[in-house]
């Protein structure tokens, strides 16, 4: 057995703040918390004063359910870019991450997906995938190659779940499309969270969606119509949904300061601080490529070349924690909205998100200005 005790931190899990507590490891796995000095000995004991300085705040791993690459590298091309972009974001507190890819051919998704699938066998960090297309609608493509965009046909919904072997764990669909609903249906039948996203749809159109069981609003504010006193659209029939996790980008282009704050008054408890981090993040400004879309990275905002639109972020979730409390959100609330919200969208609630004991091992050191100081990812997903 081997064990780790954290001591003398803030911690801040489940919504909650404890200060002076610890946390004891073993075997990738939390056994016991506490406060003061009331921790035995253990293999490795590690002072969280020493290594990030007074007020040094301990959490849960970080989990981001909607991602594209990072240091350079994609996620869309292949085990070797996905590791590499991982490591970056690993060392800003991600331990665990969905692999978002975006449009592409049928055939491409799906050697894709059943390539994920595969990785996970060997990299613990990884949880599945998220589809962000090609289901999405024309008017809304954002950073998506137009060309490739498609309704969601059984059939097709159905091949691309199958090829990912039950790792698929999210598929953003817009609603309105033709047989945009059942699609929906059939990403919840196979144990897959549906989200609405990159859409036109209006707020009944949305409801429906939800009805029909999805439980996640992609990037929330982007590629949907926005509030409007009359027309709600989709942000404020999710936020009025207890049944719905809106997603964030924390990065003070994709959302205002100001709007940052609005999406956690609005929907307390249901934000997940997503990156939408492309291969640019972590690394310099210049060109690359977001699937069949070149995106130009100027001050580290990306758009894409044809159309101007942003085209994913440069974020990192420890930047996206640090934007929320500036804009005035609770520490401990933006935490939960990077940790236990987003694990319990994509069907890991019960094991990740929570410095509890029986829960996987992953935990963040922070220092008072909220930068990363120790990272562990725990035990393997079981």
């Amino acid at each position: 057995m081997v064990s780790r005790v954290i001591h003398s931190a803030r911690l801040i899990t489940d919504g909650a703040e404890t200060p002076d507590s610890w946390v004891r490891f073993e075997d990738g796995y939390v056994t016991a918390v506490g406060t003061g000095r009331t921790w035995t000995d253990a293999d490795t004991v590690v002072d969280a004063i020493e290594i990030a300085g007074q007020d040094a705040v301990l959490t849960p791993g970080f989990v981001d359910i909607h991602a594209h690459g990072g240091a350079g590298a994609s996620f869309d091309d292949g085990a070797d870019a996905i590791r590499i972009a991982r490591d970056l974001h690993r060392a800003h507190g991600t331990t665990r991450s969905v692999i978002s890819l975006v449009t592409a051919p049928l055939d491409v998704l799906a050697e894709q997906v059943s390539a994920i699938a595969d990785l996970m066998r060997t990299d613990a960090d990884i949880l599945g995938s998220h589809l962000e297309g090609p289901f999405l609608d024309p008017a809304h493509h954002g950073a998506h190659e137009p060309s490739l965009l498609r309704e969601p046909a059984a059939a097709d919904v159905q091949r691309l779940l199958d090829a990912g072997r039950g790792t698929v764990r999210q598929v953003t669909i817009a609603p309105e499309l033709p047989g945009g609903l059942d699609a929906i249906r059939i990403v919840v039948a196979a144990g897959s969270a549906a989200a609405v996203g990159h859409t036109s749809a209006d707020a009944a159109q949305t409801a429906a969606a939800f009805d029909a069981g999805a439980t996640i609003l992609t990037h929330a504010f982007n590629a949907m119509p926005g509030i409007h006193h009359r027309e709600p659209g989709p942000v404020l029939t999710a936020a009025a949904d207890h049944r719905v996790v809106l997603e964030g980008i924390a990065d003070n282009v994709h959302l205002h300061p100001t709007v940052i704050r609005l999406l956690f008054d609005s929907a307390p408890g249901r934000v997940a601080l997503v990156t939408d981090a492309m291969a640019a993040a972590g690394s310099a400004d210049g060109s690359y490529d977001l699937g069949a879309v070149k995106v130009t990275v100027m001050d580290g905002i990306a758009r894409a070349d044809d159309t101007g639109s942003i085209a994913g972020s440069t974020l990192t979730q420890d930047v996206a924690l640090q934007r929320s409390v500036q804009a005035g959100v609770p520490l401990a609330d933006a935490v939960r909205a990077l940790t236990a919200t987003p694990a319990h969208a994509v069907g890991f609630g019960e094991q990740l998100g929570n410095l509890a004991p029986g829960f996987l091992g992953d935990a963040v050191v922070l220092d008072a200005r909220l930068q990363v100081r120790h990272v562990q990812t725990g035990a393997r997903i079981r």
